[in-house]
This record gives C-alpha cells, structure tokens and sequence, in this order.
C-alpha cells in the first residue's frame, strides 16, 4: 500500500513537471517569474500548500477575481498582498507572461 502512494505522489508530480514544459512561451517565462520571485512564499503549481501559510496559492487566485485585475497592480508595483509580502514590480512584458502563467492555474 505504501508503494501505491509512492506512485500515485510520483506521478502527481512529474504529471505536474510535464504539464510545465508544455507550456506556450508566455506562460513558461510566467511561471520561471513565479519562481524566481513568488515560489519561496506562494504556492505555484496546482497542488502543494504554500510555504508561507498566509499567502495564498496561485491556482487559487482565479476563484477570489479575475487574474487580469492584476495587471496594473503587477505593473505599478504591489505593496500589499500578505503582510510579510515585498514590494516588487514587473515591467509589462513580464506582466502578459504572469498574467498567461496564472491562467493557466485555472484549467
């Protein structure tokens, strides 16, 4: 039974990981600005918790508003989120490909 988990947990991820490397390129420097900025706080991919508690999951986001309402807080620089969250901004190239990144959280 507990190699069962094993390959159910293994291919959950590298389900997970493949699903990644499909991505359009938008969406693919999407998620490695995910990573490089996001990844230590919130969680980036479709099932891991967040390592920060308060910050929620990234495949969450869609339910609460549609992503694209963050464009112009990606944009002009975001302050506020969580309150241990730095401020940071994305020019807006780095904006469209977050943007494609997140969307495809939804699916």
């Amino acid at each position: 039974m507990r190699r069962f988990f094993q390959v159910a947990i293994f291919a959950l991820l590298t389900s997970s990981a493949s699903a990644q490397t499909t991505l359009e390129p938008a969406a693919q420097r999407g998620l490695t600005l995910a990573r490089a900025n996001c990844a230590r706080c919130h969680s980036i991919d479709r099932v891991t918790a967040s390592p920060l508690a308060i910050a929620p999951p990234f495949r969450t986001l869609h339910k609460k508003y549609p992503v694209e309402n963050l464009e112009e807080a990606l944009a002009q620089g975001i302050s506020t989120g969580h309150p241990t969250m730095p401020e940071f901004r994305f020019d807006p190239g780095q904006v469209s490909d977050f943007i494609a990144f997140l969307k495809t959280l939804e699916r």
